[in-house]
């Protein structure tokens, strides 16, 4: 086995590979190798077909791990003695990394500064990389008696475990984990011959196998019993097949009947595959819809695209955009070729899915993290089947295996679910998703009521910019190799301005909760929201109320001395949770997620006199059930809808009218299309407005004009009611205007002057480790070797500590790298500051970044 460092391959990126091998067969394998990210070379073992692309086992050591067939050698490095070279073990799946997506992968590794092996793991489902383990068997035969009073503590402990154990048999990390010095016991006790160590060959997921029942006669036998008869008359009514469980459900009988009739061969039993897809409710077939003007002509725009171009796509909320995206996949999937729609969140996908459903029927799959193993593998499987279909996924989708993708639609584009903030790499969907596009040569769709203002600014100023590599407005200015770069690009920007049917957009009554309290109301809710509600409960109508923090309480903190309960792991105060009437009140914490029973008095001063803070979805709820206990109230955010299905089940039920309010955080403002939702309430529109980040504003305009986008979708009018300590600050003035070409154009004057996005360039160097003091050295160290990177015309911005330094007892610091538009980075150079950081510090680089908090 011999490495061969990674950056052959990025270096190489027009490299073709040789259609037929030459002989003898050496094979350069990309392994998927933790400590390093390295090409090795191993030999195509006789009668073992291997191609590049192919994912393949092979052996690693004492190991057997998962990797990439990356190209053929046709001779070995002089340096390399033959008998060195391992045989490749097995091919796990063929032909699922073509020319243009390696050069995807290739790109966006060397963009976002990351491994080329991290890539790659995005794009497979779980369990085809996989690695083997090492292992601990016990040999009862050759224990002696009282073979414990021999062994060191360490040796009794494991002997315990493996004889407690049925087959007396553990992974070493398990005894690790369980017996302090382990690792010497095992080897004390293999030394003694009690027990043995091996090798656990990986074990990758694989496809579901089901028996099936098929019908192999035209006339009914004349001798068969009443029950087989009966069973044969059940097969031939469906078609002359079924799965064996389904037909014996059916006939409500015992496999017996069936191994008669195929020991008669009238019925053949054989194990097939059956996929296992997400399961989805019955829909009822929709027939498209008439358009009104605008959608009209956004849609003959689109239909009109030949090769690649980026389509903004900009409506008012309401205003019929899925409507156009289905119209204008229908014609794709004519064409023998596939969709993708990515949406930001999974609470999304629901509505959306079954929309798409109706439409296409079961050329519609969904494809996520959430998925189970088995659900993602197969999925990933049948879309590389090349069958036209539409997949919708979230961020994670935007590497969907589809051979013949002929259009990617970016619903919602401007939210920042799209950017993966951890692990690497921090991509962002938009990004990878043009770039796909551009290598494929078809459309990318982008709809949003608000885009982001990178997109705004990139397709306003298309007109005048030159178009070339398509980084124009998002991508730092990098030469990349030509041969990634096949199309000029094409910028359309569409508009949908008016809600369907000409419903008028919501009007927008903003509450200064400053006048109330001065008029005595200390409630939760104004008194303009109290009376909207009641009305909208007499009424019979439908509302959503948006408050941005989950759980009970922000924090708890004591009258007395004002100390405030804090996370022991994090620099953040603890927030109350409230699970039931009667039980112990518990704090939380929401980012490392340590949980503790609240004291009842002061841990600084003992004083009893504690008191809950702000307002979270817990609290709200309860309130409102004192306030209105008539309404019924469904809580939606992550800690109701942690459970499989719980996003469908819930917002169901919401369609269906079984509950009067939707309460919930972020997740419930986008997607959400109810007819009866009269009445949107922003309970405390304040979180969003005063946040650290430079796009603070941006993300609260945006937040707040999608959650007032769910009203008066129907035929009845909607009312929205934003709550606010700031009434006259300009966000609010915007939402309360729906004026996004006001909102925008102030906003990108201070960005402007700021040389932010997207008039600037940000890479954020994220530092991290569990001692604090190295963490702040290495991070000043840092800084001094980005003086050089970024020259006279960057900036560099640290090191300081995170807003929040210290997240499940990691200590964390950061610098910010500032560029013009228009600079040249040779990002290679920033990856190599990883090289300066000691192992115990964690680097993570983050390109473009959406938060630098």
């Amino acid at each position: 086995m011999y490495k061969r460092p990674v950056s052959v391959l990025l270096a190489q990126p027009k490299t073709k590979y040789q259609e037929k091998p030459p002989k003898p067969l050496w094979v350069e394998v990309l392994v998927d190798f933790q400590e390093g990210h390295n090409l090795y070379i191993y030999r195509l073992a006789s009668g073992l077909v291997v191609k590049p692309g192919d994912i393949v086992s092979v052996p690693f050591g004492n190991q057997v791990k998962g990797g990439i067939a990356i190209r053929y050698l046709e001779s070995l490095p002089s340096t390399l003695d033959p008998s060195q070279v391992k045989d490749i073990e097995d091919v796990i799946a063929q032909g699922f990394f073509p020319a243009e997506f390696w050069q995807l992968l290739n790109r966006l590794a060397l963009y976002y500064c990351s491994p080329l092996i991290s890539v790659i793991r995005l794009t497979l489902p779980p369990g085809l990389l996989t690695k083997s383990q090492s292992r601990v068997r016990l040999k009862p035969e050759a224990l002696p008696p009282g073979a414990e009073t021999f062994c060191t503590h360490a040796g009794q402990q494991i002997l315990q475990l493996l004889r407690a154990q049925k087959v007396g048999d553990y992974s070493v990390k398990y005894l690790q984990r369980q017996v302090r010095g382990a690792q010497r016991g095992i080897k004390e006790l293999r030394k003694r011959g009690w027990v043995e160590s091996y090798i656990e060959a990986p074990k990758p997921t694989r496809p579901k196998q089901q028996k099936a029942v098929t019908l192999v006669v035209e006339a009914m036998p004349s001798d068969v019993t009443p029950r087989q008869r009966e069973m044969l008359e059940v097969l031939r009514r469906q078609g002359g097949e079924m799965w064996l469980s389904e037909l014996l459900q059916a006939c409500n009988a015992s496999s017996s009947i069936i191994t008669a009739l195929e020991a008669k061969g009238y019925v053949v039993v054989q194990q097939r595959e059956v996929l296992r897809l997400l399961a989805a409710p019955p829909t009822v077939a929709e027939a498209a819809k008439i358009l009104n003007q605008a959608q009209e002509e956004a849609l003959g725009a689109i239909n009109s695209l030949s090769g690649f171009a980026q389509v903004l796509l900009h409506g008012v909320t309401g205003s019929g955009k899925t409507e156009v995206y289905l119209q204008g996949i229908a014609p794709i999937l004519q064409q023998g070729k596939s969709a993708l729609v990515l949406v930001p969140e999974i609470s999304l996908t629901p509505q959306l899915t079954d929309r798409f459903r109706a439409r296409f029927g079961n050329k519609v799959c969904v494809y996520h993290s959430k998925l189970s193993s088995g659900e993602r593998y197969d999925t990933w499987r049948q879309m590389l089947t090349g069958e036209p279909q539409v997949v919708i996924g979230a961020r994670s989708a935007v590497f969907a295996p589809l051979p013949k993708l002929g259009i990617i639609i970016l619903d919602e584009e401007h939210d920042s679910s799209f950017k993966q903030n951890q692990p690497a790499p921090t991509y962002h969907a938009r990004t990878v998703a043009r770039w796909r596009a551009e290598l494929g040569n078809f459309p990318l769709i982008l709809g949003s009521a608000t885009p982001a203002l990178e997109t705004w600014v990139m397709f306003q100023e298309a007109g005048s910019r030159e178009k070339g590599s398509g980084d124009a407005g998002e991508d730092l200015a990098i030469n990349y190799p030509q041969s990634t770069i096949n199309h000029q690009p094409s910028t359309h920007y569409l508009s949908l301005p008016e809600r369907i049917q000409s419903r008028p957009l919501p009007p927008v009554e903003i509450v200064d909760l400053r006048r109330e309290l001065q008029q005595g109301n200390r409630s939760i809710f104004s008194r303009s929201l109290q009376n909207a509600l009641q009305q909208m409960y007499q009424q019979g109508r439908q509302g959503i109320l948006f408050i941005p923090r989950r759980g009970h309480s922000t924090f708890v903190s004591c009258r007395s001395c004002g100390y405030v309960i804090e996370c022991p792991h994090c620099d953040v105060s603890l927030s109350y949770h409230h699970t039931h009437e009667g039980a112990r009140e518990l704090l939380r914490c929401h980012y490392c997620n340590h949980t503790q029973a609240q004291p009842r008095n002061c841990p600084e001063c003992d004083s009893p006199y504690l008191k809950f803070f702000g307002s979270g979805t817990q609290r709200v709820v309860r309130e409102l059930n004192k306030v209105f206990p008539q309404l019924r109230i469904i809580r939606f955010d992550s800690d109701t809808t942690r459970a499989k299905g719980a996003h469908r089940r819930l917002l169901t039920s919401f369609a269906n009218h079984e509950a009067d309010l939707l309460v919930g955080t972020q997740m419930l403002t986008k997607g959400i299309d109810v007819a009866q939702v009269t009445l949107v309430g922003v309970v405390a529109a304040d979180g969003l407005l005063h946040r650290s980040d430079y796009r603070a504003a941006e993300r609260a305009f945006q937040t707040l004009t999608q959650v007032a986008g769910r009203a008066g979708r129907g035929q009845d009018s909607g009312k929205v009611i934003v709550q606010t300590y700031s009434p006259q600050h300009p966000v609010i003035q915007a939402v309360q205007r729906h004026d996004y070409q006001a909102f925008i154009s102030a906003e990108l004057d201070q960005r402007e002057a700021l040389e932010y996005p997207p008039y600037g360039k940000l890479i954020l160097l994220r530092l991290s480790s569990g001692d604090g003091a190295q963490v702040q050295a290495t991070a000043e160290s840092l800084a001094q070797a980005c003086e050089n990177l970024v020259g006279s015309d960057g900036e560099i911005l640290g090191p300081a500590p995170a807003t929040i330094m210290r997240v499940n007892r990691r200590y964390r610091w950061q610098i910010l790298l500032k560029f013009p538009a228009t600079m040249e980075l040779d990002l290679p150079d920033v990856s190599v500051l990883r090289d300066l950081c000691p192992q115990s510090v964690s680097l993570m680089i983050d390109v473009d970044p959406l938060s630098i908090d």
